[in-house]
């Protein structure tokens, strides 16, 4: 008898743990506005991860491969309550099993359909009552969570898509760091642009706020396949790192600021996904050079792009490489790293 009072009690504090751990899980992925790395959220986007990735392997060509890529994101954050809700319904199992509702199928049915609100079964005692009650209200709290904060994150996609379009109508397509810089010095000045480089620097502010504390955000693929806003990230701020080491004319003041906003984005969503979530690119999709760092002879080549364009440079183009393989070091791990797990599109940098 003491021992299955024992036993009991140890199954009840067990299926305790697992929800107020579901539930402590689905506060810090979406409550908390911080970047926390919740475990029960990493190990459902690995897992849904793989797969896409190993159907993704399938396609012959990128197009293909971004269509089904493009589904992972949105898959992932509908799984996410579903494994909320499983994890639930195992915890109250056992605790309807310890409080003496019956036996661990009766106790199983008795918690899902509790979960789920129908209503065909009731408890027995007063105490599985209250717990059956308590399942509902989590139930129906995690459920509306998801749906409130939809809103939120198709917000801040938008947001971002937005300015990932733009950049795309200045810097060509496909798009580069010299092509941006010539269409900013279209009327022969660079002073010109200090609301364009405040709009970016805005941008990597909101980037680093959002892809932080909803990080399956970054996940989000942009509608159009050549489009990726960790490639766009890259060009903004190669065409900075390009105007502050090789051009030698006046300049927007707002050029540094957006740089260094730049880089803290987009090394602090590096962070995030390689040493909090331990997220790693996949081998399943092949070797990409996507945003891979420029060699010398392709910055030498954007130099005499600049010339031609009537762009003043500096004379001694040797230490403009220097300096701007300087500033690149800033942020060129990140980029890459992100270009690699998020499957970017091949473009060009500079």
């Amino acid at each position: 008898m003491l021992i299955d009072w024992a036993l009991r009690g140890a199954v009840l504090l067990a299926g305790a743990a697992v929800v107020m751990y579901t539930l402590s899980a689905a506060i810090r992925a979406f409550i908390m506005p911080r970047n926390e790395s919740v475990l029960l959220s990493n190990w459902v986007f690995r897992g849904v991860r793989l797969v896409f990735y190993m159907v993704a392997a399938l396609g012959r060509t990128y197009a293909r491969r971004d269509w089904v890529l493009a589904l992972y994101a949105p898959v992932a954050l509908v799984l996410l309550p579903i494994a909320w809700l499983a994890l639930i319904a195992l915890g109250y199992t056992g605790m309807f099993w310890a409080v003496g509702e019956g036996s661990w199928a009766f106790c199983y049915k008795l918690s899902s359909n509790s979960l789920l609100t129908l209503g065909s079964l009731e408890a027995n005692s007063l105490v599985g009552s209250f717990l059956s009650y308590s399942e509902a209200t989590w139930g129906l709290l995690l459920m509306t969570l998801l749906i409130s904060y939809l809103p939120t994150i198709y917000q801040a996609f938008s947001r971002r898509e937005l300015v990932v379009a733009q950049l795309e109508l200045r810097a060509g397509a496909p798009s580069s760091a010299t092509n941006l810089i010539v269409w900013l010095n279209r009327g022969g000045s660079l002073l010109d642009d200090d609301h364009e480089w405040r709009a970016w620097e805005e941008w990597f502010v909101q980037i680093d706020e959002t892809h932080t504390s909803l990080p399956v955000l970054s996940f989000f693929r942009s509608p159009q396949p050549g489009r990726s806003w960790i490639a766009s990230a890259g060009i903004l701020l190669d065409a900075a790192a390009l105007i502050i080491s090789a051009v030698d004319q006046p300049r927007s003041n707002q050029v540094e600021i957006s740089f260094k906003a730049g880089c803290l984005a987009v090394n602090r969503v590096y962070r995030f996904f390689e040493q909090r979530a331990r997220s790693k690119p996949s081998e399943l999709l092949g070797p990409t050079d996507a945003l891979e760092e420029p060699s010398r002879r392709e910055f030498l080549e954007a130099y005499k792009c600049l010339q031609a364009h009537n762009v003043q440079l500096h004379p001694d183009p040797d230490a403009a490489w220097r300096r701007y393989h300087t500033l690149r070091g800033r942020y060129t791990e990140a980029v890459t790293f992100l270009a690699k797990l998020l499957t970017a599109p091949d473009v060009k940098t500079v």
